[in-house]
């Protein structure tokens, strides 16, 4: 039984803590916020985990195995190199550092110790996202030509982050476990509306050595709240919505067929193929409880989870990319460095 210490009982550590509770192969052995009505709380969810509101306690603690963190971004690294150095494994909230300088010291860190570093994408645990990606694995979509994602809704505005560290944060995770494609440049437009705050709203597109492209549209000011993804293959073509109650991904048997005759006309050399269109049955098991007996088994077993270190720092290098785009005006910046994914 893999006993986890939950840094930060605020938005999300709630969230984390339920999860550990509801499955078989972890316990929460102990929770520190500086709150003490975040801590009252905890305290009535989880009668049986011990309380502290000073996190050095909770990381120093010899009977906690390992630390899920879930504190504001500027403090990710601090937390997870000290829970790193004192020998636990880190499961850390997503975007896992604020540079990537900062995200390859983590993961050289928990290299050095056999240490678990996993990064909290959990929307790659989403039976949606991973029915796409069977879906893109078996080849029925064929070769993937795009990714157009509307992550848009009224609220919240965050005070250390903006909209791409908040919001497109979740595309590039879930683009980084999709496709195999490597990005090599990043684009990225954002204003905001709200003084005082940061950037709210924001278009980002993303390059990748095939070819294919993807660009997002994130933002916290607009009137309905849209969780819309398309994708397009040479095969078949995905509309991912995470809004639905059913039906979140519906797969259309729709494109166009190129004509090989040279002689044929520019009209004649384009047809349309209009399809059906069949929704695939989602697994409906809760993406964060899967996630969670994930890092438990890696720590079981030493296996590396598909949302490690690496991962995180690929996501957070996109993330500091598109940044200096968008203080460049939507210059494209040039990717490189860890970017490459491992074959």
């Amino acid at each position: 039984m893999i006993r986890v210490g939950v840094l930060g009982y605020g938005y999300w550590g709630p969230n984390l803590a339920r999860a550990v509770a509801e499955t078989d192969m972890a316990t929460v052995e102990m929770i520190a916020d500086s709150s003490g009505a975040a801590l009252g709380r905890a305290g009535r969810r989880h009668p049986s985990a011990r309380l502290t509101d000073d996190w050095r306690e909770l990381v120093q603690d010899p009977l906690v195995d390992a630390v899920m963190i879930a504190t504001p971004v500027r403090t990710h690294f601090e937390l997870a190199l000290a829970a790193l150095r004192a020998g636990k494994h880190v499961l850390v909230e997503k975007p896992m550092a604020e540079t990537p300088i900062q995200a390859a010291r983590l993961i050289d860190e928990a290299a050095r110790r056999a240490r678990v570093l996993m990064v909290d994408h959990t929307f790659i645990y989403t039976g949606a996202v991973r029915t796409i990606r069977d879906l893109i694995t078996s080849g029925k979509l064929g070769d993937i030509y795009y990714y157009d994602s509307t992550r848009v809704n009224l609220g919240l505005f965050q005070s250390d982050i903006n909209v791409i560290w908040d919001l497109a944060v979740h595309d590039l995770a879930i683009m980084d476990f999709l496709l195999d494609a490597r990005p090599v440049a990043i684009s990225a437009s954002a204003a905001r509306f709200v003084p005082g705050r940061p950037e709210n709203m924001a278009h980002l597109s993303v390059y990748y050595d095939n070819g294919a492209m993807a660009h997002l549209n994130v933002n916290w000011l607009a009137p309905v709240k849209i969780r819309q993804t398309l994708i397009g293959g040479s095969r078949c073509m995905v509309v991912y919505d995470d809004m639905q109650a059913s039906e979140k991904v519906k797969v259309y048997d729709r494109g166009i067929a190129l004509s090989d005759d040279p002689k044929a006309t520019y009209e004649r050399m384009i047809s349309y193929r209009l399809g059906d269109m069949w929704a695939p049955a989602l697994s409906p098991k809760e993406a964060l409880v899967s996630e969670v007996q994930e890092f438990a088994r890696c720590i079981d077993t030493g296996e590396t989870p598909v949302n490690d270190g690496r991962s995180g720092l690929r996501v957070v290098e996109l993330l500091d990319a598109a940044s200096r785009s968008a203080l460049r005006r939507g210059e494209a910046i040039e990717l490189g460095g860890e970017m490459q994914k491992a074959s």
